[in-house]
């Protein structure tokens, strides 16, 4: 890409916490013990810090190289030569050793399989049914370019929430998702919705050259596609190579997407600056019902969904 910007000093709102506690480096041992990968660590996330301090992790499956090549991501791109097919009990290995309460897994997109990985995921899951019962589980998948049945297989094996990010509204998409499609991943979620009581969640990230307008409506988008959960954070090009940064997201102006959010009905809304989509998911868990599904292997009464926040403050927009 030609005419970048030069770097931004970064605003006081972005500083994170350096990594280095105890649990980090527990958890980093840890990981790297069971040759597991995070998301945390590929996509050069800066709260990890923070999460792994408290002991929480997004494991990454099908191996560290995706298929795609989207413009905002860190993630290596390329073809995979193999498939892990003993990563399942790993995962599970590392979610018990740790002992979570919630359990985030993700992956890389892979394509090149007939059913996108779909069917490790629905191992994935099993596995942390059998050995973490009491430990609920978001998944946060690919679009499966629009393989219905490979989202069932991953819905029949019982996750608590099904995450799936739209990213950025639908005029970004050649650069910032340039195989992906807008809206197939709104199909996607209003699917997942159908066919499960898991609740369903997605995220965007801003900063990337879009405006209010757009975020407003692709916000609606998610709400009228029964979306559950909102995640909002700033973006921040992993490199110069990467989609460059347009400007810098307020706090005041997350705040105001955060009410003009739960104003349109989402359970749950996390909006913020250093906002990622697994940032304090273990909290948002609490708000939201177990999947019915978990009943024979997990005893523990389910979580009562939370009342909807009706907020009438109307938003003014900050550009």
């Amino acid at each position: 890409m030609t005419n970048r910007l030069p770097r931004r000093r970064l605003p006081p709102w972005l500083k994170s916490r350096a990594p280095g506690s105890p649990n980090y480096l527990e958890l980093k041992r840890l990981v790297k013990d069971l040759k597991l990968h995070t998301v945390c660590e590929s996509a050069h996330c800066p709260n990890i810090g923070e999460c792994w301090g408290n002991r929480t992790a997004t494991f990454m499956i099908l191996g560290d190289i995706c298929t795609r090549s989207c413009g905002f991501c860190a993630i290596k791109t390329g073809r995979p030569q193999n498939l892990d097919e003993d990563e399942p009990q790993r995962v599970a290995q590392a979610v018990a050793r740790l002992d979570l309460r919630h359990a985030v897994i993700t992956s890389v997109n892979r394509d090149e399989l007939p059913d996108g990985g779909a069917y490790i995921f629905a191992r994935t899951l099993e596995e942390l049914h059998l050995h973490c019962p009491t430990t609920t589980i978001e998944v946060l998948i690919p679009d499966f370019q629009g393989d219905w049945d490979a989202l069932k297989t991953v819905l029949d094996a019982g996750p608590d929430i099904l995450n799936h990010n739209i990213e950025t509204p639908p005029r970004l998409y050649p650069q910032m998702r340039p195989q992906a499609k807008y809206d197939r991943s709104l199909e996607l979620l209003e699917r997942a919705y159908d066919m499960s009581p898991a609740p369903t969640k997605s995220g965007l990230m801003l900063g990337a050259g879009e405006t209010s307008a757009e975020i407003g409506q692709t916000i609606r988008d998610l709400a009228d596609v029964q979306c559950s959960i909102l995640t909002l954070g700033q973006y921040l090009p992993p490199s110069d190579v990467h989609v460059p940064l347009d400007r810098f997201v307020t706090p005041a102006e997350f705040d105001e997407w955060r009410l003009f959010s739960q104003d349109l009905g989402f359970h749950h809304v996390e909006s913020g600056p250093l906002v990622r989509s697994s940032y304090h998911a273990e909290q948002q868990v609490g708000d939201l019902q177990v999947h019915p599904a978990r009943q024979a292997t997990n005893p523990s009464t389910p979580r009562t969904p939370s009342d909807l926040l009706q907020i009438d403050t109307p938003i003014t927009q900050s550009e």
